[in-house]
């Protein structure tokens, strides 16, 4: 008998021990809202194929300078494409709203009121210098990136309550009272880092020195300012698993850094890298001239599902002269879109009237429904307008003529203490009204044209506004330590909203350095709105929660809305292989492989064109001696 007593407790204490209320069926995959598309045989994602041939080189551009290999910090500039040398313990598919499934953590386990998750790690999963990646590893991940990483990892990690290390693979996050399903997705997108690895190092420093890591690629050279090289792991553990499948298909990938946008098109036409988004309606229709799919090059349109989200120029509410709402409005009302888009734009874009347009989660017409229940809790403490009128913003014929929205800008400015005083709008204070709108140096000859019309308007009501532009390590700190009157910005939106948004526009984060509030907003309401959007039930409650977030956000004037176009724009030389699968979630192109067939004819039309180019030369240069 007491034989049987000791092996029972050998057996007892041999392995490890998981407490039965947190213990559920293991799943290689979960959705935010129902269940995840794709089941545990599932061999890819239907957008990548799983024989794509490996090999070939991916030449990208990027701009200004970086000085640290860690993009999960506030300090410093990261190098393009450093995210790729790190692993997430789950991936998100790009054809559902919002689905996780297996990486580093081969199976996730959690109760149907997710107050708990659970990842259980792939035996085969291991750092790039062939260590093992373990359970202590993603509670160390947890725990810097909570205390040293960028700042969005202290909110979207805030509602976890305790993390445990359960044996060599199995890590238990518990979370605090309270509904939030998105919480076990955000924590399955967690990067993993090696514990021995970090222990003798300061996460929060810049490093040129590669970290670690267990991603597919590894850095094989650099040059700050320059340019930086990854190389394609050969013995990269996860190449096989089914979410990786079909993906990481270039042996190398490039990035050469510019300074100058023009520049870098330019060297772009001439074959010095591969592809690029053109976010520029002037370029998209005028930059590519003389080049067509017959000399190797395609211009294409990738529709997408995607959110718009917001793009616009952002008051910075933290100072006094953007802290009244009259005065945001009026600002917005003299932004002439109608103008830009005919002379500007070709008339190629749709003016953005909601921070989550082209998608059914935009505030359209008045409130009503679960909508209207929702807001209808704040109405006294909301402007009046939100349950009056839908929201819209000022239209113009396009022709520059602004007089009736000149006209308003002026009633509005006016109720709210501001008068023209020997042509220049003053305070009762007597100070005038002046402003700096801060850009980027890299973007300056895109945006100086956009910036400086509407500078014009400004001036029309008496307003100094002025135009800064600085390199983008200045630019950077700046926007860092909100040291900016006036940026654009953009905010992009998943189609499942959720923890993030109390990065864009929770109070708690208007004064953490290195947030995305930047518009310093402090409003409780917005808070609010915020928490039930993360504890949303299903998919009717998210949306009506989000219709009443942006419809609050709308009108309080936080930015003057800018423009969107329901696509991604590239142009690229014709060597790459894709999927011929619509994508919710826009181009992946790590799906993508290079043709040897195509590069070969591109090769050969390259070959042709400076052979051209050549003989064309002589000719002139025989001309110009005749002539001479």
């Amino acid at each position: 008998m007491k034989k049987i007593v000791l092996l029972f407790s050998f057996l007892l204490f041999s392995f490890p021990s998981y407490s039965r209320q947190y213990q559920a069926t293991p799943e290689t995959g979960v959705a935010m809202h129902g269940k995840p598309r794709y089941h545990g045989d599932f061999i890819s994602f239907d957008y990548a194929n799983p024989d794509a041939p490996k090999g070939g080189t991916l030449k990208m551009s990027a701009f200004g300078n970086f000085d640290t290999f860690n993009p999960y910090t506030i300090k410093g500039v990261s190098a393009a494409g450093s995210a790729m040398m790190f692993d997430t313990l789950m991936v998100e598919s790009a054809d559902e709203p919002f689905s996780l499934y297996g990486l580093i953590a081969q199976t996730v386990e959690m109760p149907d009121d997710r107050s708990w998750v659970a990842f259980n790690i792939n035996p085969k999963a291991k750092f790039s210098d062939g260590s093992p990646i373990t359970a202590e590893d993603v509670v160390f991940s947890f725990d810097i990136l909570r205390t040293k990483g960028l700042p969005m990892f202290r909110y979207y990690y805030g509602n976890v309550d305790k993390v445990t290390a359960e044996g060599l693979r199995r890590v238990l996050f518990v979370f605090k009272p309270g509904d939030n399903r998105e919480l076990p997705l955000i924590l399955g997108q967690m990067p993993v880092f090696s514990k021995k690895y970090w222990q003798d190092k300061d996460f929060g420093a810049t490093t040129l020195t590669p970290p670690l890591g267990s991603g597919p690629y590894k850095v094989a050279g650099f040059e700050t300012g320059r340019y930086v090289v990854y190389e394609r792991n050969e013995d990269y553990w996860a190449k096989d698993i089914p979410s990786v499948k079909g993906f990481y298909n270039f042996d190398r990938i490039r990035y050469d850094y510019y300074r100058d946008a023009t520049v870098a098109l330019e060297a772009f036409k001439t074959g010095a890298f591969d592809l690029r988004v053109e976010t520029e309606a002037k370029k998209w229709v005028s930059a590519y001239q003389g080049f067509s799919d017959k000399n190797g090059l395609i211009k294409k349109e990738f529709y997408h599902s995607l959110p718009s989200g917001m793009q616009g120029f952002v008051f910075n509410t933290r100072r006094a002269l953007f802290s009244d709402r009259k005065v945001r409005q009026a600002l917005g009302v003299v932004f002439d879109f109608e103008w830009s888009n005919k002379n500007l734009f070709y008339g190629l874009y749709n003016r953005t009237q909601s921070y989550f347009d082209n998608s059914e989660m935009a505030a359209k017409g008045l409130p009503e429904g679960k909508e209207l229940e929702i807001l209808n809790a704040y109405k006294d403490r909301l402007p009046a307008e939100v349950f009056e009128r839908p929201f819209s913003l000022e239209k113009t014929g396009g022709d520059g003529n602004i007089r009736p929205q000149l006209e308003k800008a002026f009633a509005l400015l006016e109720s709210a203490g501001w008068s023209v005083q020997d042509g220049v709008l003053k305070n009762k204070n007597k100070e005038p009204f002046h402003f700096e709108i801060l850009i980027d140096s890299a973007s300056s000859s895109a945006w100086e044209r956009i910036i400086l019309p509407y500078i014009r308007n400004l001036k029309r009501l008496g307003i100094d506004a002025v135009l800064r532009s600085v390199d983008s390590t200045q630019y950077k700190n700046r926007l860092d330590n909100y040291d900016y009157d006036m940026i654009v910005n953009v905010w992009g939106q998943s189609t499942s909203p959720g923890n993030e948004q109390r990065y864009f526009w929770g109070s708690a984060s208007a004064d953490v350095n290195g947030a995305q509030n930047y518009a310093g907003i402090k409003n409780p309401v917005v808070d609010e709105l915020i928490e039930k959007v993360v504890e949303a039930g299903d998919r009717e409650e998210l949306v009506a929660a989000v219709k009443a977030l942006d419809r609050v956000l709308l009108w309080e004037y936080y930015v003057v809305p800018h423009w969107f176009i329901p696509s991604i724009r590239l142009v690229y030389w014709d060597k790459f292989g894709m999927r011929d699968t619509p994508v919710m979630k826009g181009v992946q192109l790590m799906s993508w492989w290079i043709d040897p067939e195509k590069q070969e004819r591109l090769q050969v039309l390259k070959e042709k064109e400076e052979k051209r180019e050549k003989t064309h030369g002589k000719t002139l240069f025989q001309r110009l001696k005749e002539w001479f």
